[in-house]
């Protein structure tokens, strides 16, 4: 069985599962109106513009992070369950079962980033230039196999679902509200900004807002190559503990 017939499979299953798609479009839709519409009117007044339209790229850069955690607790519960060992042994090498992987999560991105542009359009938000979107996709798929690279490292290294609550507090958590997602990172003391800069998904969350509202504060190329080289990185780092699991 090749990887695009699994992936293929796991696509159609995906999308038949109404109450899976429905469940994982609950926070970003809870976000979007919560802060969009809450805190619009406070972002006006301060002279920052339509919130909305500031929102929607980090919403739609939440649901990928979000989403990519859901592949760290899938790898733990197959280590607890021995799935991972059947997995291994099947006549397929590791390399392709991490491609396959990669794809499948990256894939469900995308589908959950069209939901989420569609519902946020909705709302009212519109992108500067339908031209870009093209980019946006290479932007959010970066993400999604970065953030599913990093989950899936650490929970190969994790023995039980325990240490995962410490993971979302110290590292999920921080991740996501140091991005400039929420506030523009021009806003920021030198001390945050410094962290902000270190922070991989605000390289994502730049991208896909310059994208999608053409304000941006690193630029495309530098977005791309430092979204770039953290991807191979942390693939390498993948590949290499997946290839030390015993069988």
């Amino acid at each position: 069985m090749t990887i695009f017939t699994l992936w293929l499979r796991q696509i159609k299953r995906y999308l038949r599962s109404k109450s899976r798609i429905i469940g994982s479009l609950g926070q970003p839709i809870l976000f979007l109106i919560a802060f969009g519409f809450g805190f619009g009117p406070i972002y006006q007044k301060a002279g920052g513009g339509d919130y909305i339209q500031f929102l929607t790229p980090w919403i739609i850069c939440m649901s990928v992070l979000f989403l990519a955690m859901f592949s760290w607790i899938e790898i733990i519960w197959d280590k607890q369950f021995g799935f991972l060992k059947e997995t291994l042994v099947a006549p397929v090498s590791r390399i392709e079962i991490m491609l396959w992987r990669t794809l499948w999560w990256a894939t469900i991105a995308v589908i959950q980033w069209i939901i989420v542009f569609v519902i946020a359009f909705i709302a009212g938000f519109r992108p500067v230039s339908y031209e870009l979107l093209g980019l946006t996709f290479i932007f959010l798929a970066m993400i999604a196999i970065i953030f599913t690279a990093l989950g899936t490292s650490i929970a190969l290294l994790l023995k039980d679902m325990q240490w995962f609550q410490l993971i979302m507090n110290f590292l999920i958590m921080p991740l996501f509200f140091l991005s400039g997602a929420l506030f523009p990172l021009d806003w920021l003391p030198k001390a945050l900004s410094v962290v902000a800069s270190i922070d991989p998904l605000s390289y994502g969350v730049d991208g896909i807002r310059g994208t999608l509202t053409g304000v941006r504060h690193f630029g495309f190329l530098y977005d791309f190559s430092i979204l770039f080289v953290i991807m191979i990185i942390l693939l390498w780092i993948w590949t290499y503990l997946f290839n030390k699991i015993e069988g």
